[in-house]
Order: C-alpha cells, then structure tokens, then sequence
C-alpha cells in the first residue's frame, strides 16, 4: 500500500468517511456519525487520521488522550482493502502521535460480536484488559 497517504481529517472528508464506517458496520442509529466528527473536530482534531488512496478514502482512525490513557475509535479500512496493513499502518501512525503526547497506555473497545476485530488487535498486542465497559449517553442522537 505504498500509494496511499495519511493525513489529517478535512471537514470536505466528512461524507467519504461517514459512507466508509457505514460500509464498515461501525455506525449504530444511536450514534449520528456527522456529530460524533463534528464533535471531534473540537477536541484534538490533529488525532483524526484519514488514509486516502487515489483521492478516495479509504480508512480512518480517531483518537484522544485526556492525561490518564488515549483512546481509539472509528477504526475502519474499506472492506475490499482489509488484510493489506492498512489498519496496522493507522494504528502505529496514532500510537506515535499519543506517545509524542506523552501517553502511557492506549485502550479501545470492540463489540463483542465482532471476532475479526478483536484477532486484529490481539495480533497488534492488545490484550484484555479484564475490566467492565460502562457507558451512560449524556446526548441524544437519535433523531426525535
């Protein structure tokens, strides 16, 4: 994959990235893809990394650090791209960016149905840290 680049998300990525985490399966009706980058946008957008090939994108990664831990979300690479490091390339590029940061440990959170991504992280050195996911929405996306 040597004729793609990364680079920082553009506001003009914002329907190429949203149609590739729908083609993904990462969106949720839950969740409206457009706030979740508008909302990044705010907050350490230089952690939003886009891998186009040919002017077309197809992969993604958002990250953060608070001080404590990073995190990582919105991983995605075009299906009809998988298994060609893409998503190795993302994660190293995002886990050099936290470490400039000063970031000691990076977590992230794979649905449970989901055994393909959890054998590629495993396959990255990421382990099962043996603690329990809560979350509480202080927002509602849905639409309503």
């Amino acid at each position: 994959m040597t004729d793609l680049r990364v680079r920082p998300f553009e506001e003009r990525d914002t329907e190429a990235v949203v149609a590739l985490w729908e083609r993904s399966g990462l969106t949720r009706p839950w969740n409206d893809p457009r706030k979740d980058i508008a909302r990044k946008l705010r907050v350490q957008r230089e952690l939003f990394l886009v891998a186009e090939r040919d002017g077309e994108v197809v992969g993604t990664v958002m990250a953060g650090y608070e001080g404590h831990r990073g995190w990582v979300n919105y991983l995605a690479v075009d299906p009809s791209i998988r298994r060609a490091g893409l998503g190795r390339r993302l994660m190293d590029e995002v886990e050099v960016r936290l470490r400039a940061l000063g970031c000691p440990k990076l977590n992230l959170q794979v649905r449970r149905d989901n055994p393909a991504a959890l054998g590629f992280y495993a396959a990255l050195g990421y382990v099962d840290d043996a603690s329990v996911s809560l979350g509480k929405r202080l927002e509602r996306d849905e639409p309503g």
